[in-house]
């Protein structure tokens, strides 16, 4: 039977916890996976890992945010159909349903490849005698998205493409339900 892990620092992990949660396909009423569920060391690894990422993150140029942004889109694109099956096997909705969910959370990260217009900031000079004003945008570290069972690949895409798009790191508790399709 297939275990999904954990995604934490780039790359898959079991992690600590020896507890998991079955994943069963809803058409079927078949389990047809097992979902590790993360330890309070899990979590931590993964603020952790996040937190030594944002570092670097949150000091990347817009340009280079936006590119990993365009190629994710075109990933997620490329993928559409393969995502939606997905959907389909664990939270049971209908193809065209499901594909309908990851064009819609296509919409979020498009919006997020266009930020850097977004983030500029503003200068007035002389608001009052002898006082200028500005302002300016900055990354806020790790933030993180807990999401419901109901979407699981839409939801997370209306989170974290803007998260990591202003300079933050991310990380995710997708639903235990359904999980393959937001990792």
């Amino acid at each position: 039977m297939r275990t999904i892990e954990h995604w934490i620092g780039g790359k898959a992990t079991p992690g600590s916890s020896t507890r998991t949660a079955p994943v069963f396909n809803p058409a079927t009423g078949e389990q047809q996976a097992d979902v590790v569920l993360a330890s309070q060391r899990d979590v931590a690894d993964a603020v952790s890992a996040a937190d030594a990422a944002f570092e670097e993150w949150s000091q990347t140029s817009l340009s280079k945010r936006t590119k990993v942004l365009f190629a994710f889109r075109e990933l997620v694109n490329r993928q559409a159909d393969e995502l939606a099956g997905l959907i389909v096997d664990e939270h049971g909705k209908v193809f065209s349903d499901a594909l309908g969910e990851v064009q819609r959370g296509l919409e979020v990260v498009e919006f997020a490849c266009g930020i850097p217009t977004l983030l500029k900031g503003d200068y007035s000079d002389q608001v009052s005698a002898g006082v200028d004003t500005f302002s300016f945008r900055e990354a806020l570290g790790v933030v993180a998205g807990i999401t419901p069972f109901n979407f699981p690949a839409m939801v997370p895409m209306w989170m974290y493409p803007v998260a990591i798009a202003c300079g933050n790191t991310f990380v995710l508790k997708p639903s235990e339900r359904d999980p393959s399709a937001s990792l």
